[in-house]
């Protein structure tokens, strides 16, 4: 029997919750990140029992101690199965081999044609029913680079206790990302076009966030990755390929185009349960906080710069904070302190043996995006494979780490059609949109240039409540 899951903040003072709650709160009302008191572990045989099944009832499974004491375990079947039923892929996260040792495993078979999906599908499903249960409704505020936005708003349009307000940086988005947003008509959808980079789209969330006021009168919730229900819902793809290629009896490594970190913390994550893990590789693109980190112990922000990867077009990534909680023993002070002065001086100050630890598992790499545009042309050429400039970038840096007898798999986080224009100056072929989307660019578009203000923003957020009222 599982006892009940309780979760904590990064910054230590923020209330102790269960998972419904931490779900409806999303950010800690300290600043912080929740995760789990303690991490739940699978016995080999545990990880054995869970080969061959179908991946919805695997993502159930893998999820259940993270959801104990919230959410029956039947209950959290039936909505895993609701979430995935509608993938255009049998295997909803089908693996490919595209060299020796070399996989990639598929995320982008949902309805936005990216990875953000695989989570998002299941948190719509997992917030109406929490909110049927309480009778509550809740503003979802998010910021996104490109995919979160089309993910969180497929996920929950029509439902009516959700209203969905999303922040993307203006003109740094692709034309396919913005549409997916900006052409859902239904009333609890809201887009706003901020003026500035998706770094000033995430301080707007968390300042809203931050004013308790508004937090409270609006009923904020999140669905951006520092809403610890995404990361749960990303552990069990992790589990699914490494398990097919051998695990838990035999070692396996992943590689991960990210801007954020949610997606990698989610590999780390499942390491954390008892997987096998050899090596988690970060795949950056010119935007390279992360792998500079990872290479010279150097987190400081730059100004963030247009890539043909705009999903990770990010130097200030919310995810890092739950791994510094965790490299530091779970010092909330220290981590709190440490955010702090990030956040105040643009320069992240880990110690050399703080350093040494994350060094030991994680490795980066950074693509520019001459560099990103022949790995794709590359992939294509040799393997027939067709990836995505993200994708691209986590091959790449799958590739430079791999190990004779570990398997490597790269996450494959976006369809190329969602960047046909990238995808046209690499290989001179622009990816058609499935048919389901064929007709995007042909649909009205809604939405609202505001400027990076929080007054501003917080005003139509404000206007999104009251005509859902």
């Amino acid at each position: 029997m599982i006892g009940p899951m309780r979760y904590i903040s990064t910054r230590g003072q923020a209330p102790v919750r269960d998972f419904s709650s931490v779900l409806l709160a999303g950010l800690a009302e300290d600043g912080g990140l929740y995760l789990p008191e303690s991490w739940p572990e699978f016995s080999p045989q545990q990880w054995r029992d869970l080969r061959g099944l179908p991946y919805p009832e695997l993502a159930a499974r893998v999820m259940a101690p993270f959801t104990a004491g919230s959410i029956a375990p039947d209950v959290l079947a039936g909505l895993c199965r609701d979430a995935y039923a509608h993938f255009d892929h049998a295997a909803i996260v089908p693996l490919t081999q595209v060299e020796d040792g070399l996989f990639v495993q598929e995320l982008f078979h949902g309805p936005t044609l990216a990875f953000k999906d695989m989570a998002m599908q299941l948190l719509g499903r997992l917030f109406d029913h929490v909110l049927t249960q309480r009778g509550e409704h809740v503003t979802i505020v998010g910021a996104t680079s490109g995919d979160t936005g089309s993910a969180a708003i497929e996920a929950c349009r029509g439902r009516e206790r959700l209203r969905v307000v999303i922040l993307h940086p203006e003109g740094r988005t692709s034309d396919v990302q913005r549409r997916q947003m900006t052409t859902v008509l239904e009333p609890n959808v809201t887009n706003l076009a901020v003026q500035g980079t998706f770094d000033d789209c995430q301080d707007m969330v968390k300042a809203m966030f931050a004013d308790a006021a508004f937090r409270t009168d609006m009923h904020l919730s999140a669905v951006n990755s520092i809403n610890w229900a995404r990361i749960a819902a990303q552990v069990p793809y992790y589990v699914y390929s490494a398990l097919a290629l051998g695990a838990p009896d035999r070692e396996v490594a992943f590689a991960v185009p990210t801007g954020n970190f949610g997606n990698v913390l989610a590999a780390w994550v499942a390491r954390q349960m008892g997987l096998p893990v050899r090596a988690l590789c970060v795949g950056s693109n010119r935007n390279d906080i992360l792998s500079r980190f990872l290479n010279e112990n150097d987190m400081s922000i730059h100004g963030v710069v247009p890539s043909l990867s705009p999903s990770m077009d990010i130097q200030v990534s919310s995810n890092f904070e739950r791994l510094l909680f965790e490299l530091l023993d779970r010092d909330a002070e220290a981590c709190a302190r440490t955010m702090t002065e990030f956040r105040k001086t643009g320069r992240m100050h880990v110690p050399t043996p703080v350093w040494d630890k994350a060094n030991a598992l994680f490795h980066g790499v950074a693509l520019d995006d001459d560099a990103t545009v022949a790995e794709i042309r590359r992939l294509h050429a040799e393997s027939q494979y067709m990836a995505d400039p993200h994708t691209a970038i986590g091959i790449a840096a799958g590739r430079a780490f791999r190990e004779s007898g570990i398997p490597m798999v790269a996450m494959a986080t976006a369809h190329p059609a969602k960047f046909p224009d990238a995808m046209e100056k690499a290989i001179g072929i622009r990816p058609a949109l499935p048919e389901a989307l064929a007709d995007l660019f042909d649909r009205p578009e809604r939405y609202e240039v505001v400027a990076a203000d929080l007054a501003a923003i917080e005003d139509r957020v404000r206007a999104a409540v009251l005509k859902n009222s």
